[in-house]
């Protein structure tokens, strides 16, 4: 059973719908994508599933409770890391556990939260003395802290250099290894990619693909391509024999082979056997960005 249920959710402001009659569900032990530009509708579609919001249409249930109820329920099952967020710059950071703490009924051992997320060096510090990378590993510990069985991840690596962007991948999949389904706003492909088993792709407030995304990428090319640049003359009818080659092409001094399947060990193998070896070899493959723009016909960050 799905353990978050979106159908039909419509949100508007005035004139104007934010949210376009979205529809997905996200299983147990998942971590599940929303990706999109900015003001896609992204992070008003994840504040009407944790009741923040006040939809105009559809429903929404998490555990099977609807998020629209005001059923206080949702709180002892669901954690939100918020995409903007502050706490009071004096408070410190095991006052804050402590208190976040107090609001459910079986909390997760803050201390050891602490801990898992490298903070407990700084459990006496106050807010205002914490760097971005502490604040946003911080929020995500406060989200944890009431043993969620979902927890709401919006842009939690937005504004981290490129070290900390990854020290905070390696947290949520640790997350999900806690047995939390983890649901995760982002505009970065390469976080997507790397992190998410299924993902809803938003453009303009309507929901454009929903796959895997090696699913996503496959819609929009599943050729591959091989560079190489061959240490001998090489006869072209050798790889274009082979049934994973549908075309060969001479770039200069480089061959580009464009196949599927096992294209790699197929034409590397072939190239050994006629003593050719394959220097400066790269394959290429096509990207979430290259099924983001097909599916929407723009950039991310158009």
């Amino acid at each position: 059973m799905a353990i978050i249920e979106v159908n039909d959710l419509v949100k508007r402001y005035g004139e104007y719908t934010a949210v376009n009659r979205v529809s997905f569900s996200v299983q147990p032990g998942e971590i599940f994508g929303i990706l999109g530009p900015n003001g896609a509708g992204k992070t008003t579609t994840v504040e009407c599933i944790e009741g923040l919001r006040k939809a105009d249409g559809g429903t929404i249930t998490v555990c099977g409770i609807d998020t629209q109820s005001g059923d206080p329920e949702l709180r002892q099952v669901l954690g939100a890391q918020l995409q903007e967020s502050e706490l009071p710059d004096r408070l410190k950071v095991g006052e804050a556990m402590q208190l976040y703490a107090s609001f459910y009924r079986n909390p997760a051992d803050w201390r050891q939260l602490l801990d898992d997320l490298s903070l407990t060096g700084k459990i006496n510090a106050r807010y205002r003395g914490l760097s971005g990378g502490q604040k946003q590993r911080l929020s995500i510990a406060l989200a944890l802290v009431g043993n969620p069985k979902v927890a709401i991840l919006d842009e939690v690596t937005t504004g981290l250099d490129p070290n900390a962007r990854r020290d905070a991948w390696d947290l949520i999949e640790r997350i999900r290894d806690r047995g939390v389904t983890v649901l995760l706003v982002t505009h970065f492909m390469e976080e997507a990619e790397r992190l998410c088993d299924r993902l809803a792709v938003i453009d303009s407030g309507r929901v454009v693909a929903l796959d895997t995304p090696a699913g996503l990428i496959a819609q929009v090319d599943k050729n591959q391509k091989i560079r190489l640049r061959p240490s001998a003359p090489v006869d072209h009818t050798i790889l274009t024999a082979l049934p994973e080659v549908t075309s060969v092409e001479r770039a200069g001094s480089q061959l580009v082979v464009t196949g599927t399947g096992n294209l790699l060990l197929a034409v590397t193998t072939t190239l050994a056997q006629n003593g050719i070896i394959a220097d400066d070899l790269r394959v290429e493959q096509a990207t979430l960005d290259d099924a983001f723009v097909a599916l929407t016909g723009r950039s991310i960050d158009a």
